[in-house]
């Protein structure tokens, strides 16, 4: 039998471009979960905020945040993620980092880089989505802008939770909010969305509205405008039972994604 998850969502504000002020607040955010949760999850660019600076603050994959991250999971005895700023083979990506416990770790690339922001003059879109497996549950984690596009995050893999990481701004918070919901709906899956709050060296605001979404849409958690920690427990029985009796994924689209 598959247990629960236990989910922990870190809702806070993002020291600008300055990481080891980002490494010492989680740190301290993190402690109360040693032990407390299997997962935890950061805000997109969680070590710099959403910057475009990628030549000065990009960093391999043996740098201080790999290293931050193996052992914010060895201590909690949880699977760590959030997305930074990768370098590899002389190109920069908007990188998620699954970090597990034991040290080993997946990656997934983001896609759909936000041209709004002109993020794809600086950063490599990536091309493949991760599906990785936690405690028994399939998890499909994405990043920001990936969320306005369904096609991405169609459920074809039979996973169990999506989950976005995001610095998503509050003058879209409208678009967020709905896109969330639709995306658990019409995936029939937990969905979680944890996003940052404060204000940007841009003078870019975040209201936050993190959240923890069920099958149905149903909301289990949210937290707007304030630096909170949200941890609860997903039910893997109880979305087992819905989608038996309610039996929509069988009849979704086949389709191919297209690099």
């Amino acid at each position: 039998m598959i247990p629960s998850l236990r989910v922990s969502l870190i809702q806070t504000h993002l020291y600008w471009e300055d990481k080891q002020l980002n490494f010492k607040h989680l740190n301290d955010l993190l402690t109360p979960l040693i032990n407390q949760t299997d997962l935890v999850v950061l805000p997109e660019m969680f070590t710099t905020g959403f910057s475009m600076n990628a030549a000065i603050l990009a960093e391999p994959m043996d740098g201080p945040t790999m290293q931050w991250l193996r052992e914010q999971a060895q201590r909690t005895s949880a699977v760590v993620t959030g997305s930074f700023i990768a370098e590899e083979a002389n190109r920069y990506f908007n990188r998620l980092v699954w970090m597990r416990p034991d040290g080993s770790y997946a990656t997934y690339d983001k896609r759909h880089l936000f041209t709004y922001a002109n993020e794809q003059q600086h950063y490599t879109a990536g091309q493949q989505r991760l599906i990785v497996e936690w405690k028994g549950w399939s998890i499909c984690p994405l990043i920001c802008y990936d969320l306005r596009f369904p096609v991405w995050s169609r459920n074809t893999d039979a996973y169990d939770l999506l989950l976005y990481v995001a610095n998503f701004p509050e003058r879209r918070r409208s678009a967020w909010n709905a896109l969330l919901v639709a995306r658990a709906v019409e995936n029939q899956c937990f969905t979680i969305g944890v996003n940052r709050i404060g204000e940007d060296g841009n003078g870019i605001r975040y209201s936050g509205d993190s959240v923890v979404l069920d099958y149905a849409g149903q909301t289990l958690c949210q937290m707007s405008y304030i630096e909170q920690v949200c941890t609860l427990s997903l039910s893997y029985a109880e979305l087992q039972d819905f989608r038996r009796q309610f039996a929509f994924l069988p009849d979704r689209d086949q389709f191919n994604i297209l690099p």
